[in-house]
């Protein structure tokens, strides 16, 4: 899942919207990140990362697949609903910053790791409802839009930005570190893991991370939690030496579906050429619970109140 992209606040970036199909003609209506209107869904351009191919779709064709790629299948509808608020909004923030045209000179990708995840092949009857019923809705601040951040499974407590990502803007007003009721029906095996991180594990990762080679892994540590509970600052030692790194930063690069989350219990198991890790939740932790949504929605919470539980500062706008 997305959910791991962090960049700071822009004010003045713009990228250009299309209107209409087929091939581009003159490029039309800049806009920055202040809340534009629309009087119809704009048209994009998405980089479909299966075919490599250029697709044109106006956005709210575009956020089918993408709630179909975010959110598994026979979710209630009004989870669906707060994932197309959520993605909406992060889709218009991250096309005020440039999207992907400087990889792939388009406004957006499909491929996870640039954008969102998208699979059209997952839309169902209840997606295509669950994104009508929210058509053109946005959470904003201040007349911006928001960094529409969200994750799979926060633990039961969201982060802070700082915390979860290790952010390096000052902490968004809007982001939150809210309760959250996902326990009562994420799988235990989703909300609880265990990771075994070998010796080969972390040290490309402290590679990747531009750190000094402290040789065999010895030990790991916990130096610093958040509020949230999330190990910001990681404590590694070799035979060669030490290193502190960002909880954040560490989970990345040792690969975000191993390390499931930075919220890890002290019991960390410290053996020859292995390190065995517990913890809970999936994801930075930011913004959204998927879990948590899931819950609220099967509570007949609403997709704004769903969403509001999560950015309590934000408004709900409607932008078409």
């Amino acid at each position: 899942m997305f959910k791991k992209h962090h960049h700071l606040l822009a004010t003045v970036l713009v990228i250009t919207i299309f209107w209409g199909t087929g091939c581009p003609g003159k490029e039309e209506t800049l806009f920055k990140n202040m809340v534009t209107r629309f009087g119809k869904p704009p048209t994009i351009s998405v980089y479909m990362k299966e075919t490599g191919k250029v697709k044109r779709m106006d956005i709210e064709e575009y956020l089918l697949g993408v709630v179909a790629g975010e959110m598994k299948p026979g979710w209630p509808l009004n989870a669906y609903a707060a994932q197309a608020i959520i993605a909406r909004t992060f889709t218009m923030e991250f096309l005020s910053r440039g999207g992907t045209r400087k990889i792939h000179n388009t406004d957006i990708s499909t491929d996870e790791k640039e954008a969102q995840a998208y699979n059209a092949a997952n839309i169902t009857p209840t997606i295509r409802r669950a994104v009508k019923m929210t058509k053109g809705l946005v959470l904003t601040y201040k007349n911006r839009y928001i960094k529409g951040w969200y994750a799979a499974s926060c633990g039961g407590r969201t982060a802070l930005a700082k915390e979860g990502l290790n952010y390096q803007g000052p902490e968004p007003p809007y982001i939150q570190s809210v309760k959250c009721p996902e326990e009562e029906h994420t799988p235990k095996d989703e909300l609880y893991w265990q990771a075994a991180l070998t010796g080969a594990d972390i040290s490309k990762a402290l590679k990747n991370m531009n750190q000094p080679d402290i040789g065999t892994i010895k030990a790991m540590e916990i130096v610093k939690r958040s509020k949230s509970q999330r190990a910001t600052l990681i404590k590694l030692t070799g035979d060669k030496g030490v290193v502190k790194v960002s909880g954040a930063d560490f989970r990345i690069n040792v690969g975000p579906e191993k390390l499931r989350s930075i919220w890890i219990s002290d019991e960390i198991k410290n053996e020859p050429g292995k390190i065995t890790v517990k913890g809970r939740g999936f994801g930075h932790g930011v913004g959204l619970c998927q879990w948590g949504a899931y819950t609220l929605a099967k509570r007949n919470k609403s997709p704004q109140d769903i969403v509001k539980h999560y950015y309590p500062k934000a408004k709900v706008s409607k932008i078409w």
